[in-house]
């Protein structure tokens, strides 16, 4: 902002209704060679050289932040106790309308952070939109939602998810009635802005969830093409476990001397996973070994990672054929699938999802407990994500490592990388879970 006016910014004809979902894939399929589309990540530099802290207010208690009463109730309802790491620092300055990028890994409640901060600012007595929040996948923006709704329960703040794949009469009927805060995906956010269904008067705050996802090439000129509507002294909050240059870089177009708070990765959850591998000489064994494994994965609830979303497949057919019970999800299934099979492992129906790293980002599922990585991933920023979803805000997490020969230098990299240790699996796994 102090160096663009939102004119300024890169202009993009607003997508056909039948592409608004499409445009993320094919974004993936340019990025991304043949099989691995679902692979959604960003890359850069190693994050802790790339951001450092400007801000250095802690608030240990969710009492010191001087919240409404009635959000506090909603935050000590919805079973937090003490804000995280990341609550402790980065509530305040966005709660205070600075502009803010926050870093901190997975499972650590940076979703918890914007919400606090976003329905503190909003004023229920006025039935418009005031806060906009912006998120890769539709199943984050859902998340996303559900947490607003059930944090603001005693405020009576209304919020809704605009996201593709779902019925656009809908969203418009849902805008009508009058929504306080919107949470979507950058395809259908931009046209329901463009035909005016979303007005853009009263929104004072602007969120973008998974923040380097946002500004990577698959989203950045539908994102510069939602900002342009906003208005001039938008609130920018930018939140993700990884940040890499380029995208820090294109913050400096829209944001005003942002407030910088980086929780290093040191200092993150990873001591509460415990982090095995298991060495598979050859690559058509890793089958074989996921079965011995498979009473162990459904004592609670396990996530099993694939590279493509074929392999995902692949894998899933096999399984069934020797009688595992097993459910799975990719991005190339239909929006009504994906929502079944969600609120399948959620309930707890299915114990074992097998899936790309679609889901790899900020989906909280509780009872989540142990992850496998059947491929290791192909970027070392992503075996964060991954792994982030068992041992979630301090719960304890078993991560197993599947690793061929060939796999052993990733391994080592993905070690070095987050300053942790990755040792052989024990017979006894079951009893760390």
């Amino acid at each position: 902002m102090s160096t663009a006016t939102n004119s300024d910014l890169p202009k993009q004809s607003v997508p056909a209704e039948e592409e608004l979902w499409s445009n993320y894939e094919t974004s993936l399929k340019n990025a991304y060679e043949g099989d691995r589309i679902d692979q959604v990540h960003a890359t850069g530099n190693e994050p802790d050289s790339l951001i450092e802290s400007n801000w250095d207010e802690v608030c240990e208690s969710f009492d010191e932040i001087n919240l409404r009463e009635e959000l506090l109730h909603g935050i000590y309802a919805y079973g937090f106790e003490k804000p995280s790491a990341i609550q402790q620092r980065a509530i305040v300055p966005c709660v205070k309308g600075l502009d803010v990028i926050a870093q901190a890994q997975s499972g650590t409640g940076k979703t918890a952070t914007f919400s606090i901060a976003v329905l503190q600012q909003i004023d229920t007595s006025l039935s418009a939109c005031q806060a906009l929040i912006m998120a890769p996948t539709r199943e984050l923006a859902q998340q996303s939602q559900k947490t607003l709704l059930a944090l603001g329960d005693f405020m009576g703040a209304k919020c809704h998810a605009c996201v593709g794949g779902t019925s656009v009469s809908q969203d418009i009927r849902k805008l009508e009635e009058g929504q306080h805060v919107v949470v979507g995906t950058p395809g259908r956010v931009l046209h329901l802005i463009s035909e005016k269904y979303l007005r853009t008067d009263n929104i004072k705050m602007l969120v973008l969830d998974e923040a380097d996802e946002m500004l990577s090439c698959g989203f950045k000129d539908q994102i510069y093409d939602v900002f342009r509507h906003l208005i001039s002294n938008v609130q920018v909050m930018l939140l993700s476990a990884t940040m890499p240059g380029d995208v820090l870089d294109v913050t400096t177009q829209f944001m005003r001397d942002p407030k910088r708070i980086l929780v290093k990765k040191e200092e993150l959850t990873l001591e509460g996973i415990r982090q095995f591998y298991v060495y598979v000489e050859q690559e058509d064994w890793k089958m074989d070994t996921l079965c011995d494994l498979y009473e162990t994965l459904t004592i609670t609830q396990a996530v099993i990672f694939c590279n493509t979303r074929r392999k995902v497949d692949w894998l899933t057919d096999k399984m069934h054929e020797r009688d595992f019970t097993v459910s799975a999800m990719h991005g190339y299934m239909d929006q009504k699938e994906r929502d079944v099979i969600m609120r399948e492992f959620r309930s707890g129906s299915s114990r074992v999802l097998i899936t790309t790293d679609l889901l790899a980002r900020g989906i909280d599922v509780q009872q989540v407990s142990m992850v496998i990585n059947y491929d290791l991933p192909t970027n070392r920023e992503n075996y964060i994500h991954r792994i982030g979803r068992g041992g979630r805000f301090g719960r304890k997490g078993v991560a197993i490592n599947f690793v061929t020969e060939d796999e052993k230098r990733t391994l080592h990299d993905i070690e070095q990388f987050y300053n942790t240790r990755v040792v052989e699996m024990p017979n006894n796994v079951a009893n760390l879970i």
